[in-house]
């Protein structure tokens, strides 16, 4: 053999060498996708709630982490990181490795409400996650102090109209959905209901007992044992329909502010680059948790409203929410660092 024919010959053995090669790499690009999530998952899964322990959110968290652990056959935690009105927590989920094994329980706050409500965000509520899932809606309830004179809504829009900021509504904190569902109805209703913050909804409520303040519109689970003891009067509920937990208690919308709606609701999302076929096993897990009676029945008895929904319905809920919100933030004049 020639030196030049041994020269092409180990020439053509190369390039056959390198298409080999290219041709493993171009299927090697390819296949861990389909593997991982094939595979997916090896190890627990993480939920992060926003928020301390023992709240709605954190609640809800542990009850579909529970059940989730039984679709995916592995472990599901819940790691609890509060802090500026949930926006530690969704830091942390938001810049967590997209690979399915952190999840995040969003909320009204985290997702539609932060963004308008804080001057700098750690993260982007809408680009840096990829919704799975709502899980719940948890009405907000419009209770009164039994010594306040009305009893209704209307009673209470010409009260307030009567007698411009003479009614205070306590809430647990600016920002959060109460306080906002109270700054919605100031502007749907046109009164002028002044709005008192407190640390959290017990000392709230506790003043709320005491006719301190006159009404409160908050989470249903934190007043609903003292609307049932007669201590607190249900005025209506903010959602778009009654609750059966007080199936007499109207809605403000069909109560005289028509289009009224509001609520704190809740739901699963992963970080945005999380891959398709593992965001596709996560909400075809959670279908199936979402849509088993136990966990819909726990759902309904803290009472919230048990949610099921393709991830392409809740970004565009997300979205939607997030315009309304803004709105009320704005007119409201609220606003944190």
């Amino acid at each position: 053999m020639t030196t030049s024919t041994h020269h092409r010959t180990f020439l053509t053995g190369r390039r056959k060498a390198l298409a080999v090669l290219a041709s493993l790499a171009a299927g090697t690009a390819v296949l861990p996708g389909a593997a991982f999530a094939q595979a997916y998952p090896t190890k627990p899964v993480t939920i992060v709630v926003p928020f301390s322990a023992g709240g709605t959110t954190d609640i809800l968290a542990r009850l579909v982490g529970q059940y989730l652990s039984t679709e995916l056959g592995q472990p599901v935690v819940v790691e609890n990181k509060a802090g500026a009105g949930g926006n530690i927590g969704g830091q942390y989920a938001a810049k967590a490795a997209a690979d399915g094994y952190t999840l995040f329980m969003g909320t009204v706050g985290t997702q539609a409400i932060n963004a308008s409500l804080y001057k700098k965000m750690p993260f982007d509520p809408i680009k840096d996650f990829a919704p799975l899932t709502r899980v719940a809606n948890v009405p907000n309830l419009l209770v009164a102090n039994p010594q306040q004179p009305f009893k209704t809504v209307p009673e209470m829009i010409a009260y307030a109209k009567a007698n411009p900021g003479k009614i205070n509504f306590g809430s647990p904190g600016n920002g959060a959905s109460p306080h906002l569902s109270g700054e919605l109805f100031n502007s749907m209703a046109k009164v002028e209901l002044t709005h008192i913050p407190y640390k959290g909804s017990a000392p709230a409520v506790t003043d709320l007992l005491g006719n301190q303040i006159a009404i409160m519109f908050d989470n249903m689970p934190s007043v609903i044992p003292h609307v049932r003891s007669g201590k607190l009067r249900a005025i209506a509920i903010t959602t778009a329909k009654r609750s059966p937990e007080l199936p007499d208690v109207p809605t403000i919308a069909e109560a005289g502010v028509p289009g009224y709606e509001a609520m704190s609701w809740f739901g699963l999302l992963a970080p945005a680059a999380t891959p398709k076929p593992v965001l596709d096993k996560l909400s075809g897990a959670l279908a199936k948790v979402l849509a088993n009676p136990e966990v819909k029945k726990k759902i309904a008895d803290q009472g919230g409203e048990p949610v099921n929904e393709t991830p392409a319905q809740f970004a565009a809920f997300i979205k939607s929410e997030s315009a309304k919100w803004g709105k009320v933030v704005k007119s409201s004049g609220a606003s944190l660092d």
